[in-house]
């Protein structure tokens, strides 16, 4: 299925990139764009902000003039305990409105927004805490035990505010210094927001730590600006529709993806505030189940899905619009390729194209697909948003030709020769990885690509992902993405396999679709059973690729390791092999 609108559309992509100018206004304030300008707004007592999906109950509907009202409260209660602009105020939270009232408090008083995943444990914790120097922390009832933990290493910490405490245990109560909703309650309704600068720092990300200890990426103000082209091709059009202007005012999103993570905050929460429409927040464990319930139950009309979501909806619920009314309009994955059986899956099952975007925290939003004006390709990364210079480069920095696999890189100006908002300020404390991120005035992804003659690009892997096996380089996305495609297939990873004669073997971790997981519960000799699979996984995948490409061993388990953001964790699955090698050496 196409869109209806792309058969009218001639390639817009070079048009786009030659017309389009960055406007960035020396001040500038998150906040005050994604909430305080719609409070101040004749409806702001009746636009809703955020709905809070509650499975088999009404949900909780908030509007911009109650989100404005309650980041007041919290804007005068951070002041009274000593917050000042520039301080890292840590937020520890989940799916809810406190959170976007968190945001909205943190970032109208000219702090800076410091989102740690409720996923941590307590070293995670206090290194990010530790690092930063955060003074102030809010945190769910659930997560307050594991914040006090990490607490006694973490001196400079003053004060811990928690958020949801009626009904927690005294234990939970004692473990935190204020009540969020007691504070709340007692400060008033006003508070004069900070007139801060473009350029001031406004969230502080730690990054995953593939390598070494986690690296803060500070993020400005401004690059909410930058993420927008991006955010606005990627989900066709959101928030204004020159097409047809109904469904710019029934605009509706979700996405699971944490609001603690870049994913969640800048590609999900922020810019559907800033458009001034509803986000939906759910704060429970993501399931195909609950995915497809939300989209029916919220007449959901654009999403971010992670491709392992997509891949266990796909498997779950193979024909959807059977059991549920879908309203979408645009769909954005990102984070894995999503390949082309998933592909095919929206298209023919969800009724919309899924446009793949590619972005870091560092330098977020700034490649992908938009189907409504250029035409999406299937496991394209896409191509550079309008405002953004991408390129493929290679070691030296130079531009590589069509064809040739490089390091994908954003050059720290448009094709304009003006400064492109989206960029990061730097590592927090740490200007030497911040100097190793570029190569003069192009600042490196880590991401192998190759960019056809089309300007479409095409991932590889992760620098430290590719391998080569009998001499012959390795990308295992492509070999993932043609096993996910047999019906045995929930997900897929590809490592290296150390090996004496060859260098590597290729090495595919696979989890069983639900469907092959009964059938080998059920079968009389489990063992006999996976090998039979095993076999067929491996002619599947020698019918498809080049013959070097087949995976030599394959090991079934239960679950991948994933990060908090969606991505399998490659590295940890590499290191097992490199173990396992050693003890057999």
């Amino acid at each position: 299925m196409r869109d209806s609108h792309q058969e009218d559309q001639p390639d817009a992509y070079a048009a786009l990139h030659a017309q389009f100018g960055w406007r960035v206004d020396t001040h500038f304030n998150m906040a005050q764009v994604c909430c305080g300008r719609w409070a101040a707004a004749p409806d702001a007592a009746r636009r809703v902000a955020l709905k809070e999906h509650r499975p088999g109950q009404r949900p909780r509907v908030y509007t911009f003039a109650q989100l404005q009202q309650a980041a007041n409260r919290l804007s005068q209660v951070l002041q009274g305990l000593g917050v000042q602009p520039g301080d890292r105020v840590a937020m520890v939270m989940p799916q809810r409105f406190e959170t976007a009232v968190a945001y909205m408090a943190v970032l109208q008083m000219g702090a800076v927004a410091m989102p740690l995943s409720m996923l941590f444990g307590p070293e995670a914790l206090a290194f990010r805490l530790q690092d930063s120097d955060a003074r102030v922390v809010v945190a769910e009832a659930a997560a307050l035990t594991v914040v006090a933990t990490a607490r006694a290493e973490c001196p400079g910490l003053q004060t811990v505010m928690g958020v949801g405490l009626q009904g927690a245990s005294a234990e939970v109560q004692s473990a935190c210094d204020v009540d969020f909703d007691a504070a709340l309650a007692a400060a008033t309704p006003r508070f004069k927001p900070l007139r801060t600068l473009a350029e001031d720092p406004a969230v502080l990300i730690y990054t995953s730590g593939t390598t070494g200890n986690p690296k803060g990426a500070l993020i400005p103000h401004r690059a909410l600006i930058g993420n927008l082209t991006g955010f606005v091709c990627s989900q066709n059009w959101f928030g204004f529709d020159p097409w047809d202007a109904r469904k710019t005012s029934q605009a509706v999103f979700w996405s699971p993806a944490d609001w603690a993570w870049t994913g969640g905050l800048m590609d999900a929460l922020l810019p559907s505030l800033y458009f001034g429409r509803p986000i939906v927040a759910f704060n429970g464990r993501f399931s195909p189940e609950a995915a497809f319930e939300i989209l029916h139950t919220h007449r959901v009309t654009h999403t971010f899905l992670f491709p392992t979501a997509l891949k266990a909806m796909m498997k779950a619920v193979p024909h959807p619009r059977r059991h549920y009314r879908l309203q979408l309009q645009a769909l954005m994955s990102a984070g894995e390729a999503v390949g082309d059986a998933v592909f095919a899956y929206c298209q023919n099952e969800l009724g919309v194209t899924v446009n793949e975007m590619f972005g870091q925290t560092e330098i977020n939003y700034v490649v992908g697909n938009c189907a409504r004006l250029w035409p999406a390709r299937a496991n394209s990364m896409g191509k550079g948003y309008p405002g953004h210079r991408v390129a493929v480069i290679d070691e030296a920095g130079r531009e590589c030709p069509a064809g040739t696999p490089g390091e994908v890189a954003v050059n720290r100006f448009d094709v304009h020769g003006h400064p492109d908002p989206v960029f990061f300020l730097g590592y927090w404390r740490n200007e030497a990885a911040t100097k190793a991120k570029y190569t003069g005035d192009w600042c490196r992804t880590g991401d192998m690509a190759v960019a056809d003659a089309d300007g479409y690009l095409w991932y590889q892997g992760r620098t430290d992902d590719m391998f080569k096996a009998a001499g012959y380089r390795i990308g295992p996305g492509e070999i993932e993405n043609c096993l996910v495609k047999h019906p045995a297939v929930a997900n897929a990873a590809v490592v290296p396999k150390p090996d004496r004669d060859r260098g590597a073997l290729v090495k595919a971790y696979v989890v069983l679709s639900p469907d092959y997981q009964h059938q080998r519960s059920q079968a009389a000799d489990s063992v006999a059973f996976e090998a039979a699979v095993h076999s067929a996984l491996q002619q599947h995948v020698r019918g498809l690729l080049a013959p070097y490409e087949y995976p030599k061993e394959i090991e079934f388990i239960e679950a991948l390791p994933m990060t908090t953001t969606g991505k399998v964790q490659r590295r940890i699955l590499r290191l097992q092999e490199e173990a396992r090698a050693a003890q057999r050496a």
